[in-house]
Protein backbone atom coordinates (compact mmCIF):
# COMPACT_ATOMS: atom_id res chain seq x y z
CA UNK A 1 0.00 0.00 0.00
CA UNK A 2 1.24 3.49 -0.90
CA UNK A 3 -0.10 6.49 0.81
CA UNK A 4 -0.20 10.09 -1.53
CA UNK A 5 -0.55 13.27 -0.13
CA UNK A 6 -3.33 15.24 -1.77
CA UNK A 7 -4.42 18.82 -1.32
CA UNK A 8 -7.77 19.92 -0.36
CA UNK A 9 -9.64 23.26 -1.06
CA UNK A 10 -12.92 24.33 -0.02
CA UNK A 11 -14.71 27.53 -0.85
CA UNK A 12 -17.94 28.66 0.50
CA UNK A 13 -20.98 27.41 -1.18
CA UNK A 14 -18.99 24.84 -3.07
CA UNK A 15 -17.58 21.30 -2.31
CA UNK A 16 -14.11 20.10 -1.10
CA UNK A 17 -11.80 19.98 -4.37
CA UNK A 18 -8.98 17.16 -3.77
CA UNK A 19 -6.04 17.34 -6.01
CA UNK A 20 -3.01 15.18 -5.72
CA UNK A 21 0.55 16.85 -6.19
CA UNK A 22 2.48 14.00 -7.33
CA UNK A 23 -0.20 13.08 -10.12
CA UNK A 24 -1.14 16.11 -12.26
CA UNK A 25 -4.41 15.90 -13.69
CA UNK A 26 -6.02 13.62 -10.87
CA UNK A 27 -8.30 14.88 -9.31
CA UNK A 28 -11.55 14.22 -6.90
CA UNK A 29 -14.30 16.22 -4.81
CA UNK A 30 -16.81 15.43 -2.55
CA UNK A 31 -19.48 17.18 -0.37
CA UNK A 32 -18.69 16.22 2.97
CA UNK A 33 -15.68 16.11 4.94
CA UNK A 34 -16.77 12.71 5.59
CA UNK A 35 -16.45 11.36 1.78
CA UNK A 36 -13.16 13.24 0.81
CA UNK A 37 -10.75 10.52 1.67
CA UNK A 38 -12.82 7.39 -0.16
CA UNK A 39 -14.14 9.60 -2.79
CA UNK A 40 -10.04 10.64 -3.55
CA UNK A 41 -8.88 6.89 -2.95
CA UNK A 42 -11.32 6.08 -5.95
CA UNK A 43 -9.94 8.56 -8.06
CA UNK A 44 -6.31 7.36 -7.49
CA UNK A 45 -8.14 3.74 -8.59
CA UNK A 46 -9.48 5.16 -11.54
CA UNK A 47 -6.34 7.43 -12.55
CA UNK A 48 -3.75 4.08 -11.94
CA UNK A 49 -5.96 2.08 -14.14
CA UNK A 50 -4.27 3.72 -17.22
CA UNK A 51 -1.26 5.05 -15.65
CA UNK A 52 1.75 3.28 -14.53
CA UNK A 53 2.63 3.10 -10.71
CA UNK A 54 4.89 6.31 -9.61
CA UNK A 55 6.11 6.98 -5.81
CA UNK A 56 4.54 9.06 -3.55
CA UNK A 57 6.63 12.13 -2.29
CA UNK A 58 7.31 12.90 1.11
CA UNK A 59 5.36 14.78 3.31
CA UNK A 60 8.04 18.07 3.12
CA UNK A 61 8.77 17.61 -0.46
CA UNK A 62 5.14 18.02 -0.60
CA UNK A 63 4.23 20.77 1.81
CA UNK A 64 7.12 22.91 0.52
CA UNK A 65 5.61 22.86 -3.10
CA UNK A 66 2.03 23.90 -1.51
CA UNK A 67 3.05 26.22 1.21
CA UNK A 68 0.86 29.17 -0.79
CA UNK A 69 -2.07 26.78 -0.79
CA UNK A 70 -2.08 26.13 3.24
CA UNK A 71 -1.51 29.17 4.41
CA UNK A 72 -4.83 29.76 2.54
CA UNK A 73 -6.33 27.68 4.24
CA UNK A 74 -6.28 23.93 2.24
CA UNK A 75 -4.94 21.09 3.90
CA UNK A 76 -3.07 18.41 3.28
CA UNK A 77 -4.62 14.38 3.39
CA UNK A 78 -3.22 10.84 3.26
CA UNK A 79 -5.02 9.09 0.62
CA UNK A 80 -3.91 5.12 0.70
CA UNK A 81 -3.74 3.53 -2.33
CA UNK A 82 -3.81 -0.26 -3.03
CA UNK A 83 -2.63 -1.58 -6.35
CA UNK A 84 -4.71 -3.92 -7.75
CA UNK A 85 -3.28 -6.78 -9.28
CA UNK A 86 -4.56 -9.97 -11.13
CA UNK A 87 -2.96 -12.44 -8.95
CA UNK A 88 -5.45 -13.94 -6.36
CA UNK A 89 -3.73 -15.60 -3.04
CA UNK A 90 -5.46 -17.89 -1.38
CA UNK A 91 -5.25 -17.76 2.57
CA UNK A 92 -7.35 -19.20 5.96
CA UNK A 93 -8.35 -17.14 8.45
CA UNK A 94 -10.53 -18.18 11.58
CA UNK A 95 -13.83 -16.66 12.52
CA UNK A 96 -16.32 -17.21 14.97
CA UNK A 97 -19.82 -18.80 13.48
CA UNK A 98 -22.16 -16.34 13.92
CA UNK A 99 -19.81 -13.74 12.40
CA UNK A 100 -19.00 -15.95 9.62
CA UNK A 101 -23.09 -16.22 8.77
CA UNK A 102 -23.53 -12.48 8.76
CA UNK A 103 -20.66 -12.24 6.44
CA UNK A 104 -22.86 -14.73 4.14
CA UNK A 105 -25.68 -13.49 4.65
CA UNK A 106 -24.29 -9.66 3.42
CA UNK A 107 -22.33 -10.95 0.50
CA UNK A 108 -25.61 -12.95 -0.68
CA UNK A 109 -27.53 -9.53 -0.34
CA UNK A 110 -24.68 -7.71 -2.22
CA UNK A 111 -24.60 -10.29 -4.45
CA UNK A 112 -20.97 -11.03 -3.97
CA UNK A 113 -18.69 -14.20 -2.94
CA UNK A 114 -17.58 -14.32 0.55
CA UNK A 115 -13.91 -13.41 -0.75
CA UNK A 116 -15.08 -10.71 -3.05
CA UNK A 117 -17.12 -9.25 0.20
CA UNK A 118 -14.12 -9.92 2.66
CA UNK A 119 -12.01 -8.17 0.32
CA UNK A 120 -14.32 -5.11 -0.56
CA UNK A 121 -14.73 -4.82 3.46
CA UNK A 122 -11.17 -4.91 3.82
CA UNK A 123 -10.43 -1.98 1.14
CA UNK A 124 -13.29 0.06 2.37
CA UNK A 125 -12.04 -0.02 6.01
CA UNK A 126 -8.84 0.67 4.84
CA UNK A 127 -9.80 3.83 3.18
CA UNK A 128 -12.15 5.09 5.37
CA UNK A 129 -15.63 4.37 3.26
CA UNK A 130 -18.57 2.50 3.99
CA UNK A 131 -18.01 -1.53 4.54
CA UNK A 132 -20.69 -3.39 2.71
CA UNK A 133 -20.63 -0.69 -0.16
CA UNK A 134 -19.27 -1.06 -3.97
Amino acid sequence: MKIFLALVHKDEDSAYGVSFPDIPGCFSAADTLADVVANAAEALDLWFEDEAAIQPRDLDSVSTEVAADLRDGAMLIAVPFIQRTTRQKRVNISLDVGTLLAIDAAADEAKLTRSAFLALAAKNLIIGGPVGQH
